[in-house]
């Protein structure tokens, strides 16, 4: 009996891509971080965790591939911040399991 194999609808590719980006724990407290204001410069964040500059900007950039968070680097320093509509699409896509 052979199964029939069929590609998974793109929410499941879009869900995972989120998870991926959320399934670290200091993405997770970025996250946090930047929802208690507007908007944070990387030097802030790194001042709230106990990693390096290099180690905190990899995991923004992590976060921004998938969305997550965008940077404004129009500023002299990139300020970062979440993007409430990707967020909402997050929470949406892992309801619907």
């Amino acid at each position: 009996m052979s199964r029939r194999q069929t590609a998974p609808p793109p929410e499941d590719a879009e869900l995972a891509a989120f998870a991926k980006a959320l399934g670290h724990p200091i993405r997770v407290q970025i996250l946090r971080i930047l929802a208690r204001e507007n908007a944070h410069r990387c030097c802030r964040i790194v001042d709230e965790l106990p990693l390096a500059q290099s180690t905190v900007s990899e995991h923004l950039r992590i976060l921004r591939s998938t969305g997550l968070v965008r940077a404004n680097e129009s500023d002299p320093q990139v300020m970062y911040c979440i993007v409430p509509a990707a967020l909402r699409r997050f929470k949406s896509l892992l309801g619907a399991l």
